[in-house]
């Protein structure tokens, strides 16, 4: 008999009014009700670690539990880190691991904001100044995408955001030479990418205790966007395939 597709919505709720919903296609036939079992493996700083900043139960990777049917979901991401911790993560990287997913670079870019301070005489020596430190983040990423495909292929990165509140327009800029560098680097090794500045485009997807961090509401968004991927979907606007 020639099966057909059935549509479900699943439902995160990231707060006591709000839940983020999404919808998934499956098809009805016995083999494809059930996915392969998955070890999704997180890997980068506190986009994935994000307990410090919401309530208990609602960080990225508890979401993504709640989602992802029988699948384990492995937490290697520490709050603060920056590539060149990366390699350190992935010591205790399962053996099993299927997918992994990588978001990092957010600190890297925070530990060049005195630079922004820095008196220059011409606006062409800030860029002199700028492109120093963003060819230094390009090599410590290189490095940190080497480490990780080197253990396993099946690799997403993520872009970072940039709508988060108060963010000053230098900031902005500033952050546009670093998503640059990892989308360039993404392409280079054929790698799907998810957007998170089109993702976490609303002020309530950032943590209010730390409005750099994701919110319930936003690790509900980043959560569903991660299943989508490893689950075979990867339709949604915010997800980019080079292969």
């Amino acid at each position: 008999d020639r099966s057909r597709d059935s549509v479900d919505t699943i439902s995160v709720q990231v707060s006591q009014s709000k839940t983020y919903r999404f919808t998934e296609h499956r098809s009805s036939s016995t083999n494809a009700n059930k996915l392969p079992t998955m070890n999704i493996v997180l890997i980068g700083d506190s986009i994935f670690d994000n307990a410090p900043y919401v309530q208990p139960g609602t960080t990225v990777s508890d979401q993504l539990k709640a989602i992802s049917d029988d699948s384990t979901v492995t937490l290697l991401a520490v709050d603060g880190d920056v590539t060149t911790d990366v390699e350190r993560q992935l010591n205790a990287l399962p053996a099993n691991a299927t997918h992994l997913f990588v978001s990092c670079g957010g600190n890297d870019a925070l530990q060049c904001l005195p630079a922004l301070e820095q008196t220059v005489n011409t606006v062409g020596e800030a860029m002199d100044v700028f492109h120093e430190l963003t060819e230094a983040f390009r090599e410590n990423y290189c490095s940190m995408l080497s480490a990780i495909l080197s253990m396993n292929k099946n690799l997403t990165v993520c872009t970072i955001y940039n709508r988060v509140p108060d963010l000053s327009g230098r900031e902005k800029t500033a952050l546009s030479v670093f998503n640059e560098i990892i989308l360039e680097e993404a392409m280079r090794h054929e790698l799907p990418i998810l957007d998170l500045r089109i993702l976490c485009d609303s002020a309530e997807d950032y943590a209010a205790v730390s409005p750099i961090e994701p919110s319930e509401q936003g690790g509900a968004k980043i959560a569903a966007l991660i299943w989508s991927v490893a689950s075979g979907r990867g339709q949604e606007r915010a997800v980019a395939f080079y292969k």
